[in-house]
């Protein structure tokens, strides 16, 4: 008798384990970036993680790591190298330090509009260069965006270029970014991005160059005077996976994983364009003094530059973008 119990009870138990067994694998991937997570970045990696865990059915989890927790951008981009990370969203002007081609879309005043930008990025042309991306130890999902970078500082209106010759300039590790400023006179200087804001306020540097939604969501304006509506540099993000990572996803999780991606892409542009939409506005009354630029005076001074940058990327690939509608 008791035997028999023994037996029907085990019995029910291998079945009740076989059945639960597959619900309670769970997959957790990382998902970093540097931004607060009440940034256009935190909007993607939200919609990200939503879409992931709703369409796997919670098999796979997301954990976001935001505001620099798991290093600055590029500690970032060497972590999805090593499988440390599993996902990340970056800027594109730091990953470009790894993907040389990236850089291309840091050249001043190249893109019209975001419009225009979003055809280069999401068109053949800046697939192209996600295709080089697992030769360096990377995978590209694809670009989000962090909107047109502009100018701040401490010391006066900038306008045209000659006044901002002499500025210290906060700038990202990026050889287009430092060629420029420098072609403008300014003198830039790479600070990660979890160091700005007290090296500002500080007065290591004089001022900075970002997005709206930057200087928005990372409170620069608290430590900036003067704003200068250059749109100098349209600025993309990539969402990157580690292959080490990708290779271990089935071909269902794979397309999860996509569509999830092409979500975050959608929330952190739709996140930008609001941010922008009263950005002047907001900073205006936030304290800052907000300038439009002589434009065509800057293009004329980068002039010098251009040719460099013709040099290195090709005259054709810079017409290609120019181009594209």
């Amino acid at each position: 008798m008791m035997k028999s119990w023994l037996t029907k009870y085990l019995l029910v138990s291998v079945q009740v384990f076989s059945l639960a067994g597959p619900a309670l694998a769970q997959t957790t991937l990382k998902y970093a970036f540097v931004n607060p997570m009440n940034s256009h970045f935190g909007a993607a990696a939200t919609a990200f993680k939503e879409s992931v865990e709703a369409d796997s059915q919670r098999r796979i989890k997301i954990d976001i790591f935001p505001g620099g927790t798991l290093g600055g951008e590029r500690e970032i981009v060497e972590s999805l190298q090593l499988g440390t990370v599993d996902l990340a969203m970056t800027s594109t002007s730091v990953v470009g330090n790894f993907v040389p081609e990236l850089l291309v879309f840091d050249v001043p005043f190249l893109f019209r509009d975001a419009s225009h930008a979003r055809h280069v990025v999401d068109g053949p042309i800046g697939q192209q260069i996600l295709a080089k991306f697992p030769a360096k130890g990377l995978l590209g999902l694809g670009y989000g965006e962090n909107g047109f970078r502009h100018l701040t500082n401490n010391k006066r209106e900038v306008r045209e270029p000659s006044q901002i010759a002499g500025l210290t300039i906060r700038t990202m590790e990026n050889p287009i970014h430092l060629a420029a400023f420098s072609q403008l006179g300014a003198r830039p200087t790479p600070i990660p991005w979890a160091e700005l804001y007290t090296a500002l306020q500080g007065g290591v540097v004089d001022g900075e160059e970002n997005p709206l939604s930057n200087i928005l969501t990372a409170k620069l304006f608290q430590v900036q005077k003067y704003l200068s509506l250059t749109g100098h540099v349209y600025a993309p993000t990539v969402i990157t996976i580690a292959p080490s990572t990708w290779s271990k996803l089935s071909a269902p999780d794979k397309k999860i994983i996509k569509d999830a991606a092409a979500k975050a892409i959608v929330a952190q542009r739709q996140k930008v364009e609001e941010l922008e939409s009263d950005g002047v506005k907001e900073l205006t009354k936030a304290g800052m003094v907000v300038n439009d630029v002589d434009k065509p005076r800057f293009l004329e001074v980068l002039k010098p530059a251009y040719v460099k940058f013709s040099q290195q990327f090709g005259e054709k690939t810079l017409e290609a973008i120019r181009e594209t509608k």
